[in-house]
Formats: structure tokens, sequence, C-alpha cells
């Protein structure tokens, strides 16, 4: 049976496109306002896509999906039999036992590194649920499920609970496709190829559709009601929207923040009053959007656990978070979990770097707004209230010259080195500033050098 499916510009290969900014509706809730002055403040946020998945070091969910194999099964080498694989992979289930989770270890490394809220992954398109849901026997809390019996079994709550001590925000990742339940991907009405969309027509089947709608808000609110104070609902699998696939999300939403009004909600590609911010994927836009934005890319090459993967060094997510920041936006770094419940050890040593270099800079990263001329070259410019911070970025195997001009057209009367507090003597010429560095800068690679200008 022909299935719903969405427009093809949606999604290559996993990754989402943005909403463009001219579709952004701002807000009229002053308490929403609010909430994203103070989602704008934190700049940076760790992500986290873990599940059975992480098993098989593969990406998340998607090689479940026929339409999507030709990408998201290159790794699938022992067989070439699709039904088979699909049943394996919902069958890791049985064997997903992280006993290394410790959440708190997590918590405290995020909050000494700099991360400011967590975004996690509560159910990912595959419908496994992280946590103790009574809507669906697909959980990490279920007995066929080897974690169900240890203490901190509902991961969930474990982890919000451990990000909330640290003075951390919390977002609840939720996909809004859910290929278990047999309210999206029906057995009695079997596409001929599994696809990101229901496998019948909402239109033609509204009881099991409507069945599919008080699902998800069954899910969602008990989230809200369950598992304490949440900052933002990030909704992720923008198919799943009106006209074909509408699940009422508003509706939803309006009830939650009946439960917790403070609420972000972040509906992924689908524009509206539900999509209070913009969410880039592995990208960064090419200009400021004017509007709250947050870009969502890996500190590996992938969300999810991948063997031997590749991690980004700390000057490359150094520049990465200020070339975001320059243009308005928050960076969402995603690490993927190991099946065993540690965080890799080369995911670790990238983000302690760049935590070290945020403990002296981090005052031109956070709380900031953006100001002209954003980017020059590899010179990035952020501002608070009368201060611009001129964040030059060292490229590998550079060090810090002598002296170092950017252009600069507001009134300085001090210009500092933010690390250390030192006061740089400078000269300007027309609108170009040069600041003489102290000798004993000179020479030393700081990854980026940040000036603070008074």
């Amino acid at each position: 049976m022909a299935t719903d499916n969405p427009a093809p510009e949606m999604i290559e290969e996993g990754v989402h496109n943005f909403s463009p900014a001219d579709r952004y509706v701002q807000s009229t809730d002053p308490l929403i306002q609010e909430r994203l002055e103070w989602f704008q403040d934190q700049k940076l946020a760790l992500m986290m896509h873990w599940g059975p998945y992480s098993q098989l070091g593969l990406v998340e969910s998607w090689a479940m999906s026929d339409a999507d194999a030709d990408w998201s099964r290159t790794g699938v080498n022992w067989t070439d039999d699709g039904e088979l694989f699909k049943r394996q992979y919902r069958a890791l289930n049985r064997t997903f036992n992280p006993i290394r989770f410790q959440p708190e270890l997590w918590a405290a490394l995020a909050a000494d590194c700099g991360f400011k809220y967590l975004i996690f992954t509560t159910k990912h398109h595959d419908g496994f649920c992280m946590w103790d849901t009574a809507y669906s026997a697909y959980k990490i809390t279920a007995r066929d499920c080897p974690f169900h019996s240890h203490p901190q079994a509902d991961i969930t709550r474990h982890l919000f609970d451990a990000f909330r001590a640290q003075g951390l925000g919390i977002a609840a990742y939720f996909s809004k496709a859910d290929w278990y339940t047999p309210y999206y991907w029906n057995p009695e009405f079997p596409a001929e190829k599994t696809a990101r969309g229901p496998s019948y027509k909402p239109a033609e089947h509204p009881d099991l559709w409507e069945g599919f709608k008080n699902f998800t808000k069954n899910q969602v609110l008990e989230l809200c009601r369950n598992y304490g104070r949440l900052d933002i609902l990030w909704f992720d699998a923008g198919w799943v929207r009106a006209p074909k696939q509408d699940i009422d999300l508003g509706g939803i939403v309006d009830e939650a923040r009946k439960l917790q009004p403070w609420l972000l909600s972040a509906d992924r590609t689908v524009g509206g009053p539900y999509e209070n911010y913009i969410t880039p994927e592995q990208c960064i836009p090419d200009k400021p959007l004017g509007v709250p934005w947050e870009s969502c890319v890996t500190v590996g090459t992938s969300f999810s656990f991948a063997y031997e993967d590749r991690y980004k060094s700390p000057r490359e997510l150094v520049h990465l978070l200020s070339d975001i920041v320059a243009f308005g936006g928050n960076l969402a770094l995603n690490i993927g979990p190991q099946p065993d419940g540690r965080l890799p050890s080369g995911a670790i040593k990238s983000v302690r770097g760049l935590g070290e270099w945020l403990k002296k800079n981090g005052e031109a990263i956070y709380g900031t707004r953006t100001v002209v001329p954003y980017k020059v070259d590899n010179l990035r410019y952020t501002k608070k209230a009368n201060v611009v911070y001129v964040i030059y970025l060292c490229p590998e195997g550079s060090t810090l010259p002598a002296i170092i001009s950017f252009p600069c057209a507001t009134l300085v009367k001090v210009a500092r080195l933010l690390d250390t507090g030192e006061t740089c003597a400078f000269t300007r010429d027309n609108d170009k500033l040069s600041v003489t560095l102290p000798a004993a800068k000179v020479g030393t690679d700081p990854l980026a050098q940040v000036f603070a200008l008074d």
C-alpha cells in the first residue's frame, strides 16, 4: 500500500534541512519570549543519541527503513537479507545491557566542560523508549531487556536528575515517528517496503491514525508529568506534519505547557508557532538568521556510537563553536555513548580540550549576541553589553604573531586578552585596529585568542 513519505528535499541520508528564517513565527507568549532569551544565552548543549543500536555501531534507526537502505545499510555486511536484518535490529533490546552507565559522571563532565543543557534521545524513530513508559513494551525497563533489573534502569530519569543536579537545562528529544507501534507501522497494512512514513494512509484509516495521535500525546505528556522540569521538547521526524500526517502537535504542546508553562518547542523543519527555534543539522548557516537557532553537530562522524570513530580535535570544536556563536546560534554537540554505558575516550578528550578553552574564554561565548562584521577571515565577533569580543582563530600549525590587526568600527578605550586579563597597546587606522600582544604570548598556540574591547 502507498505510504505518506516526506518530500525528498526535507531529508537526505538522515540529515534534516532546516526551516528558512522567513517561515519563523515569533511567539507572542511573554514567558516563551523570556525562555528564548535564556536559550540564546546558553550557547552549548550536549546532545546524546543512545539506544540498542549502539551495539552495532551503525546509524541510529534509519537502516530499518527499506527506502533508506541504499545509504543507511552500508555497514550491514553480514547479510543481504533485509528482512533478517530488521528482525536482528529489532531484537537488539534483548542484549542491550549498559552496566557501566554512570549518569553522575556524564553530568559532572558536561558541567566541567562548559555545557549548559542536555538534549537526550528519549526515543528515536525505531520506537525504543529509554524511559519507563506505560504506553510501549519496547523500552529499556521491559523484562526482555537485560538492563531492566539495574538500579538505574530508567535511564532518562537518572540522566535528567543528574544533569539537573549540576545546574544544566534539560531537552527531551522525541521522535514523532515510531516504527514499532502498530499505530504507525501496522502489520495488518504492511507496505511493500518500509519507509519513513506510516504503512497505511491515515486518511483511509482515521481510527488507526487517531490511535497514533493519542499514543504520541500520552508519551509526551508522560515525560512532562513524571520526569521533572524540562526546558525544551525537541521533536524530530519533520515529515510527521500536516496535512498528511497531522498529529496535532500544537495541541500536544499546549497540553504540555499546562504542566510546564515555560517549555520551548523545537518542531524541526516544520515552521510555524511550535518551532520556537531552528535546528540546522551537521552544518552552519552562511549568515545570521535573525531568529533563535541551534546547529546539531557530531563530535565524531555520526550521531550514534561508531567503532573506531574519528573525533574532532579541541581546535576544531573551539572554531566550530566560535563560528556558530558569531552568527547568533547555539551548538548542540553530539556524543554517541558506547553500548556498555561509557562515553568514548576520544570524545571525552576532545570536549575536555574545548572545556579548558571555555574556562578562560567563555565570557566571549555565553550570553553574547551578534555584532557586525560577524566573521572576517579567521576572525569571529560577538558582543555582550558594551564589550565587543574578537576571536582570532589559530589555524593548525600556526602561532600568534606579535601584532594582530582586524576591522573594528567601535570606539575602543581598552583592549585586553580575555584569557590572561592583560591589557594590550593598540593603534587605529580608520576602521582597523592593530593590537600588540605581550611578548609572552607571541609564538604560542591558544587554539583561539580572544580580545575584549571595552
